[in-house]
């Protein structure tokens, strides 16, 4: 079972998302919570896998949420979703180390499909937002020079993930394990003191190890 946890102010678009996630009988709605501290107090009590969770709520956002939350649960999956097409609040977002970015016009198998994604290490972002996100990201020069202490087999790894590949597909692309992947992953980010993996992602691009 995966247990998510849904972060929105509102209720009635709580009750939707709900109904859309339960169709998959691997989903279970675990708790509720309206806005970023009651789902960080949620936390402390309850086992979860994904927070699914919007930006504009009351007492605490979704992106200050974020921070608090990655920081003391990096192995929770959080995927954002909003109505606002905003390049500031994908990139600040991506940079707290959210697993997904979606607008709230994505319809439900696009959903379900996102959640899955992520569970797999995967990077799920709508197609309206990468195509605003990415230039940004290309554009910004690189201010510092380099010295990548990788592999050839981590470097490999490192251009599969800033292509958006999750664990599954690198596995299936290089020939090997998804757990061997995995271990490759978090040597990959030790040594270049990154958080996780959608900061090495960001730091793919940026640097154009594409």
């Amino acid at each position: 079972m995966i247990r998510i946890l849904l972060v929105e102010d509102q209720s009635i678009v709580r009750q939707g998302l709900k109904m859309i996630l339960e169709q998959d009988h691997e989903f279970k709605v675990v708790g509720e919570a309206e806005n970023g501290l009651e789902a960080f107090e949620f936390l402390m009590d309850h086992a979860v896998d994904v927070v699914l969770m919007d930006i504009r709520m009351p007492v605490m956002n979704g992106i200050e949420a974020t921070h608090k939350i990655k920081s003391r649960y990096p192995h929770i999956k959080i995927i954002i979703l909003t109505t606002f097409n905003d390049e500031e609040y994908a990139l600040q977002s991506l940079k707290e180390g959210v697993n997904g970015f979606l607008l709230k016009t994505s319809d439900g198998p696009k959903l379900i499909q996102s959640v899955r994604s992520c569970l797999e290490g995967g990077i799920a972002i709508h197609e309206q937002v990468a195509a605003k996100v990415m230039p940004r990201l290309l554009e910004k020069p690189v201010t510092r020079e380099i010295n990548l202490d990788l592999t050839t087999r981590e470097l490999e790894i490192t251009k599969l993930v800033g292509h958006g590949k999750t664990n599954k597909e690198i596995s299936e692309s290089l020939y090997l394990s998804i757990g061997t992947v995995k271990n490759h992953i978090t040597q990959i980010l030790h040594k270049l003191d990154l958080r996780d993996r959608t900061q090495l992602a960001i730091f793919a691009v940026k640097n154009d190890i594409l």
